[in-house]
């Protein structure tokens, strides 16, 4: 059960780390015209867009309240907002193959959104985290992290509430309709 001694940080650090290596093989695949090339394009798009939604929920559920309470509203506020806008991107881009002529557009701007996010964590908010909480309330809140990406949405879902009751009400439900719809669709999966 070592995932459960996982703190707050090393979670989604590790989340940051699959997204970028997600984002390495889009790299990889730009400009490919295979219809294997094209079908697995499309396959990370949705995985990625998975990993992210579930993460930037479990994030706004019970990271930036704390950080908003412990560290810096400031911090927290422009970490939503930054979600906010990647959300509108994958919300774009969950609706274009890669055919199509704005979906390299549309992914760059993800890559550097996620990028530029990542980024500010890691270098600001991680820091001002391990110096303001204890040892045990950062494996605390990993382990809230972990359960709330369990039942987290899949599909972006840019006008559902990000803020208290709205997202502990809705996030459950659009989360096990989201689900139902990948497993039929079988979006995410290698096809």
């Amino acid at each position: 059960m070592a995932d459960q001694q996982r703190d707050v940080i090393e979670v989604l650090t590790h989340d940051h780390r699959e997204v970028e290596r997600m984002f390495a093989e889009l790299d990889a695949l730009r400009g490919a015209t295979g219809e294997t090339e094209r079908r697995r394009r499309k396959d990370l798009v949705d995985q990625v867009t998975i990993e992210l939604v579930r993460h930037s929920v479990a994030e706004e559920a019970e990271v930036y309240p704390a950080v908003k309470d412990k560290v810096s509203a400031e911090e927290a506020e422009r970490a939503k907002h930054e979600h906010a806008e990647a959300e509108k991107t994958m919300k774009r881009l969950e609706s274009l193959d890669p055919d199509d002529a704005s979906f390299d557009a549309e992914l760059a701007t993800l890559m550097q959104e996620i990028r530029e996010h990542v980024a500010e964590e890691e270098g600001q908010m991680f820091p001002h985290m391990r110096q303001v909480f204890s040892r045990q309330e950062l494996v605390e809140l990993g382990a809230k992290v972990e359960s709330v990406k369990k039942i987290a949405p899949t599909r972006p879902h840019p006008s559902a509430p990000d803020e208290p009751p709205g997202d502990k009400l809705l996030g459950p439900v659009a989360g096990l309709f989201d689900r139902l719809r990948d497993a039929v669709s079988r979006r995410g999966t290698e096809r």
